[in-house]
């Protein structure tokens, strides 16, 4: 079967570079938006010359111009938008909408995965405030998506391991603790860890299958749904040396959020619906999912004590 081609709009991004080499990896025609509002951002102009290199089309849209989008979109078959929903970056979850209306004007998509790549949000209506936003407006996306009936894939990959793993799940930081851990409530719920590139090659692998149109697709692999108190011990074990563990009651987690920044704010009530909660893992997928490691086991994912080691 032909290879879909592929365009990412956000291929500069944290996860966009990877859809981009993922896509180039599996053979796939690939594009990459470059947008006029690159400007004068060396490092990611020089990354999407890198991706020409490697056989990427470079494909200039705006999103303050529709033409151009629709130009674009009509280039290919499959539409994968990385941009940004986390507010310590940049969040710009609702500008997807002036794509669904190119997809829409174009007529040719045979699948849109909109930017999602996190917990589903469709199983998120009672989030606290103010990092509800986030799911909500996913929300706001999906339904012009569905209204306009785009043939569409969603993806929840739940945690990215880069920021949930080395660091034992403690805010603030990214690297391993030294000394002390917080534990949030006994530490023993459990979520679900994967590779940044491991979501990519998942992604990718779905955009063609019949099996993920119009369905969510979860990123499950069974050997990365751990607990926090479990990445805590994996890291002992590498280093050979025990943290010093104390808990923190959802009660008292919670009242930590006040006196932070937004940012800071939304992500307390994204670790509180985690680790407290169990938001990941406290459902089973039904007939409108499908688990991305079963229907490609064929992918070798990055278990966690392996992903750990890097930071040694």
């Amino acid at each position: 079967m032909e290879k879909s081609k592929v365009l990412v709009v956000g291929g500069t991004g944290y996860i966009g570079r990877r859809m981009v080499e993922a896509s180039l990896a599996q053979g796939h025609p690939t594009f990459v938006l470059q947008r006029p509002e690159i400007g004068m951002d060396i490092e990611k102009l020089q990354m999407l010359l890198s991706f020409k290199a490697k056989g990427a089309t470079l494909v200039e849209g705006s999103f303050a111009d529709h033409k151009s989008l629709v130009e674009a979109v009509k280039k290919v078959d499959v539409v994968i938008c990385t941009m940004s929903g986390v507010h310590f970056r940049s969040h710009n979850l609702l500008m997807q909408l002036k794509l669904v209306e190119a997809i829409k004007e174009a007529g040719n998509i045979k699948r849109f995965l909109p930017s999602e790549f996190g917990m589903d949000p469709a199983r998120m209506g009672d989030a606290l405030e103010p990092g509800r936003v986030t799911f909500d407006e996913k929300m706001v996306v999906r339904k012009a998506i569905e209204e306009a009936n785009i043939p569409h894939t969603y993806v929840s990959s739940n945690c990215f391991a880069a920021y949930f793993v080395p660091n034992c799940s403690q805010l603030g930081t990214l690297t391993p603790p030294k000394e002390k851990v917080s534990l949030y409530g006994d530490g023993n719920v459990k979520a679900v860890f994967v590779d940044e590139d491991d979501v990519a090659a998942y992604t990718i692998k779905a955009i063609d299958d019949p099996r993920t149109l119009n369905k969510t697709v979860y990123v499950r692999p069974p050997e990365n749904i751990l607990s926090q108190r479990q990445i805590i011990e994996m890291w002992e074990k590498l280093t050979g040396k025990k943290l010093d563990k104390s808990s923190i009651s959802a009660e008292e987690f919670l009242v930590s959020m006040k006196g932070l920044d937004y940012a800071g704010q939304v992500g307390v009530g994204h670790f509180y619906h985690i680790y407290y909660e169990g938001c990941l893992t406290n459902f089973e997928i039904g007939e409108e999912g499908e688990e991305a490691s079963k229907l490609y086991p064929e992918v070798d994912y990055i278990r966690m004590d392996e992903y750990l080691k890097r930071y040694l």
